[in-house]
């Protein structure tokens, strides 16, 4: 088991980047990384996958909330994402490598791996696959994670010296309609972080005092939590959580 480096826990990571629309950060955007990078915040980014094949830093399946266009990140070529404007920013939706080259090790940098098969199954792969080889000459700090154990299973196939945890959450079926009910208790038990050698979680800040969290805490691995909002919330969170994902303030 790869722990987590100490930087991870030293800063607040900011959610999808220090987004802020008014300003014209959108999330996941390079304007918002490149602010988190200027304050010093560690960042968390989520990736799907192109037509191509290409790691492209994203959080919905479907273009339409962040650039207008109809269509999904599965269906579209990575060189045009590249050139498609998020809405309400002159920025375009980068690749995950573009992303590491503005990072380049100095903050630390945590991926979720966005499920691919939508039900957290066992169709996933490819973006994993692209996952760790863009990893593979990244010295930086850096943790990759995701809600399907199986696309950790699948990222460490190809990439074994990079720090893996799990996203996790009580799976309540309004949150998760599109998962059967058994997959969903399965997920909540967070039964996997020994077979994936896990060393942390990140879990939903409003189920911290639950004791299947203090039971993981108890196995030694950090407690991550997404998504603060609030200095309120932040001290709540921290009463459990080693660090904490953020977005909407300054933490």
């Amino acid at each position: 088991m790869i722990r987590l480096s100490d930087r991870f826990l030293e800063r607040p990571i900011t959610h999808r980047g220090l987004h802020d629309a008014a300003q014209g950060r959108i999330e996941n955007s390079p304007s918002a990384i490149q602010a988190a990078i200027d304050a010093g915040y560690g960042i968390e980014i989520d990736v799907q996958r192109s037509a191509d094949d290409v790691a492209m830093v994203f959080h919905d399946y479907s273009l339409q909330r962040l650039t207008g266009n109809i269509g999904v990140v599965q269906a579209t070529q990575s060189a045009e994402l590249g050139t498609t404007k998020l809405v309400g920013s002159t920025d375009t939706v980068p690749t995950l490598r573009m992303v590491l080259d503005m990072i380049d090790g100095q903050v630390p940098l945590l991926i979720e791996i966005k499920d691919q098969d939508g039900a957290m199954g066992r169709n996933v792969g490819v973006l994993e696959r692209a996952v760790a080889l863009d990893l593979k000459d990244y010295s930086g700090d850096v943790a990759v994670m995701s809600f399907n154990p199986h696309a950790i299973a699948a990222f460490r196939d190809h990439n074994q010296s990079v720090p893996v945890g799990l996203v996790t959450d009580p799976f309540a079926a309004d949150d998760w309609p599109t998962t059967p009910a058994d997959r969903r208790a399965e997920l909540a038990r967070i039964g996997d972080l020994d077979r994936l050698e896990c060393s942390f979680i990140s879990h939903n800040q409003a189920d911290l005092p639950s004791d299947t969290v203090a039971q993981v805490k108890a196995s030694g691995r950090n407690i991550l939590c997404w998504t603060v909002r609030s200095q309120a919330m932040e001290a709540q969170a921290r009463q459990v959580a080693d660090n904490i994902t953020f977005e909407g303030y300054l933490a």
